[in-house]
């Protein structure tokens, strides 16, 4: 059962006890007519998953939300909407917990780091039918985080700054809208791009992508305009669209 929440920035809100996955309900419910936007929060998953099918450990007192939208853009710029609201998350963190925030990271395409360890992570799923719909799902590590996962986590708690997910939340809320209206629909990402830039690490250093049927090493050059990551080694600069990122340390 869900219950209407209090609208987050102007935008509806269904809050959930427990929900297999709240970018699974979101998706529903674009089948179902739905269009948005609309926020789905859960204060526990079953079977929340990150990217490439992975599960996504839903502990208690962390954030699980997804932002429903329909149309957002064209659906070829659609993929730029991770580093949007990998802004948004950054900005919601730093808002949530101020004296954290020095200490705060984005790594592509959209993890939130803090003290080098992972704090939040976003899955973007998209569907074409009925209508082009997009899930921007969103966890954060509030009060609690896994153990032995691809990438060392940690959560806000753990690192002095403990602060419920509501309070991230609501955060989290009015940083999208303020993000998603600079993106202006795809059409302002260099503004976007700029911003991500100056909130990465490793800019300039050597880094590792993992990808589906092989690794790659080199330079980390940049962003292009597609939100790609250019990494420079001995054939060029090359353009990656997906992988796992990792220091040469291993993180």
């Amino acid at each position: 059962m869900s219950r209407e929440a209090t609208d987050l920035a102007g935008v509806r809100h269904l809050a959930y006890e427990t929900l297999g996955s709240t970018n699974a309900e979101a998706l529903s419910r674009a089948r179902a007519g739905e269009r948005g936007p609309l926020w789905i929060s859960a204060r526990t998953q079953t079977s929340g998953r990150g990217r490439y099918g992975r599960t996504w450990v839903s502990l208690a007192g962390n954030l699980h939300a997804t932002l429903l939208l329909t149309e957002p853009s064209v659906p070829a710029k659609a993929p730029q909407l991770s580093l949007v609201a990998a802004l948004a998350v950054h900005d919601a963190v730093a808002e949530s917990v101020a004296h954290l925030a020095s200490r705060l990271a984005l790594k592509w395409p959209n993890d939130l780091l803090l003290d080098g360890g992972k704090a939040a992570g976003i899955l973007i799923e998209g569907e074409s039918e009925p209508v082009f719909a997009v899930a921007i799902g969103i966890g954060v590590n509030c009060a609690a985080h896994p153990e032995g996962g691809l990438y060392p986590a940690t959560d806000l708690a753990e690192a002095g700054g403990a602060v419920s997910a509501d309070a991230v939340m609501a955060e989290l809320a009015a940083a999208m809208c303020r993000r998603l209206s600079q993106w202006n629909r795809g059409h302002d990402f260099a503004c976007i791009r700029a911003e991500w830039l100056e909130r990465t690490r490793g800019l300039g250093e050597t880094l590792k992508v993992r990808l589906a049927d092989r690794e790659l090493s080199g330079r980390f050059q940049g962003l292009d305009e597609f939100g790609r990551l250019l990494l420079e080694n001995q054939d060029g600069i090359i353009a990656v669209a997906t992988g796992d990122v990792f220091g040469l340390d291993g993180r």
